[in-house]
């Protein structure tokens, strides 16, 4: 097979194979960002979809501007992976399944010390949102019990401490509403414009920014405290890495301001790029390379837009079938609308993004992880 990676102009590309499906809108959205004043470079990712006038799964490289629309209202979502001390050997589903309730409401008092520690040791002094963290949010955020289904690099998998015997566990969420404030107020004052980086505005801007991809990264962080103590587990971070934010970046000896919309950065360490809820999730060793922005997809990407899901699924499944799904795993989700917008159909082969990461020499395969059980939010939907 041929290089994936696909040459659209000279400044936007896109990775995927002659296999690997791209929506067309999500190709023009793509070329249309590539248009933006100030943007040096463009390259969608395998997962690439349509988003709300700008695609996700992508990264855009600019040079005097930084574009907060771009970023979007989810400032700081991301994955964290740990490795937990439930033994595969001792678990009971239906136990485990019965301890997840409850975790969409506020923390409770309990956890008062927790979270401000936690602000503390991220610098952050927000409080207007604090009754979210802890909470997943909506849309394809989640979180899951996983098993190790293959180890692939096992000198890798010893130095991450994963143990093959033991469930790992993933959560996937991000700033809530602190981010989607952040936006509303900069579409307010500036529309969709970019912000000049030498203006107070920037300044403001990338301020509220950094903070709140923090708060995101103690979201999850709080997250992961409480599932894994209503589960009665203790666990270990294997990693945490953030998908939708811009950063500083020298290229070319140049300074340019790096924005990943649903884009895993390759020049951190290892990943993890889950697909479905109903598809297995790929622990990998990223090969940074700037033809591609030191990027990566951050899942198998949307098929099918969230409208059109139950009108596909409501004649093939019934509500309670989407509760299990063919890998064996267990879907906790009350709300029905979400249920359907996230059933696994809707997704792309993870598999398939793999695939053209792999073909493109982006990425190496430690390990293949199977879902145990996915927990879905009974909350709104977002990206």
């Amino acid at each position: 097979m041929g290089n994936p990676i696909q040459i659209i102009n000279a400044k936007t590309c896109f990775i995927a194979s002659d296999s690997t499906w791209i929506e067309g809108k999500a190709i023009e959205q793509l070329k249309k960002t590539a248009t933006l004043t100030g943007m040096h470079r463009v390259v969608g990712m395998p997962d690439l979809h349509p988003g709300r006038g700008y695609p996700i799964g992508a990264a855009f490289l600019t040079k005097g501007k930084v574009y907060p629309a771009l970023v979007g209202n989810d400032i700081g979502c991301g994955m964290s992976l740990y490795q937990t001390d439930i033994q595969l050997a001792k678990l009971n589903l239906d136990k485990l399944e019965k301890r997840l309730n409850g975790l969409d409401a506020p923390l409770d008092e309990g956890w008062h010390t927790d979270i401000q520690q936690g602000k503390q040791d991220k610098d952050i002094h927000t409080s207007t949102y604090d009754q979210s963290l802890g909470t997943i949010g909506g849309g394809n955020h989640f979180a899951e019990f996983q098993k190790v289904e293959a180890i692939v690099d096992e000198a890798a998998c010893a130095s991450l401490g994963i143990q093959k015997k033991q469930l790992l566990f993933l959560a996937h969420s991000g700033s809530r509403g602190l981010g989607q404030q952040i936006l509303a107020r900069h579409i307010r004052a500036h529309n969709h414009d970019g912000l000049d980086i030498d203006s107070e505005d920037f300044q403001d801007y990338i301020a509220e920014h950094d903070e709140a991809v923090r708060w995101a990264e103690l979201n999850r962080a709080l997250i992961a405290a409480r599932f894994l103590k209503a589960v009665k587990a203790k666990a270990t971070c294997v990693l945490d890495v953030n998908h939708n934010l811009v950063s500083p970046i020298q290229l070319d000896g140049e300074s340019c301001w790096l924005h990943r919309k649903g884009a895993t950065p390759a020049d951190e360490g290892y990943v993890v790029i889950p697909g479905s809820r109903g598809d297995f999730t790929y622990l990998v060793q990223p090969i940074p390379d700037e033809e591609t922005l030191f990027s990566l997809a951050h899942g198998a990407g949307r098929k099918w837009i969230r409208s059109d899901c139950m009108d596909k699924l409501k004649g093939k499944y019934q509500q309670n079938d989407l509760y299990r799904t063919k890998l064996g795993s267990r879907v906790i989700c009350k709300n029905k609308a979400l249920l359907y917008e996230e059933a696994p159909e809707a997704y792309k082969s993870c598999d398939s993004v793999i695939d053209d990461l792999c073909q493109a020499g982006l990425i190496r395969i430690v390990a293949k992880l199977r879902p145990v059980l996915t927990y879905k939010t009974q909350g709104g939907c977002h990206e």
